[in-house]
């Protein structure tokens, strides 16, 4: 049954991921069709300009998801505190609506602990629909990451079925693409001997996680 359970999340991800995608894919696909058949150079110029916009919106959600769901971040157990937030700072540039803050206390961060961070300011910028701030911070003490991760603003749209995933209380057969990559966080949280937690408002929601690192990065 566990591996079972393994190929549905594996799927679930999946379906996730390429629905992410498929906006700005799409985009390209439709920019080249009109450019091929445009003459006007102020049109074409347009053209090649929402095309750039598109790649770049592309790319960096690819960058995004290696680090996220991947094994990106090179062989060793940490990853330079810079990856994860360039990755985050992308999106929400690109989003145009979302203001970052952030706190990070260490130069580099454990693996896991990126994969939560990642995730969870994907969750809370997509809380965001009419845009706000999101506040980022992350630590390491007493030989466990923590991590918080803040969304305010007017109007905080949030499915209550992530929040039953963040924290290990949605039934398995409520698990869905929109789900999946809490639930993610929430296997992750638990093999660590970890744990998530999450409160919300209209106006708020605010994530955190605590994990404890593994032997080879404590001393």
């Amino acid at each position: 049954m566990k591996d079972t359970a393994a190929i549905d999340l594996a799927a679930l991800l999946c379906s996730r991921l390429c629905h992410d995608l498929l906006s700005p894919i799409g985009a390209l696909s439709n920019g080249l069709e009109l450019l091929s058949e445009e003459r006007d150079p102020a049109m074409r110029a347009k053209c090649v300009e929402l095309l750039e916009q598109s790649a770049r919106i592309s790319t960096d959600k690819l960058k995004f998801f290696r680090l996220a769901f991947g094994a990106a971040g090179g062989f060793g157990e940490a990853v330079p505190v810079e990856e994860p937030r360039a990755l985050i700072d992308a999106l929400a540039s690109n989003n145009g609506r979302i203001t970052l803050h952030w706190a990070l206390a260490d130069p580099t961060i454990p693996k896991e602990a990126v994969k939560v961070m990642l995730n969870l300011a994907q969750i809370g910028m997509d809380a965001l629909i009419r845009g706000g701030t999101l506040d980022i911070g992350a630590e390491t003490r007493d030989g466990q990451s923590e991590i918080v991760v803040r969304a305010t603003g007017d109007r905080i749209a949030f499915d209550d079925n992530i929040g039953r995933a963040l924290d290990g209380s949605l039934h398995a057969d409520d698990i869905s693409s929109r789900t999946a990559a809490a639930h993610m966080l929430c296997l992750l949280a638990e093999a660590r001997g970890g744990s998530l937690q999450y409160q919300r408002s209209d106006t708020a929601l605010v994530m955190g996680a605590i994990l404890p690192q593994s032997e080879g990065m404590i001393g």
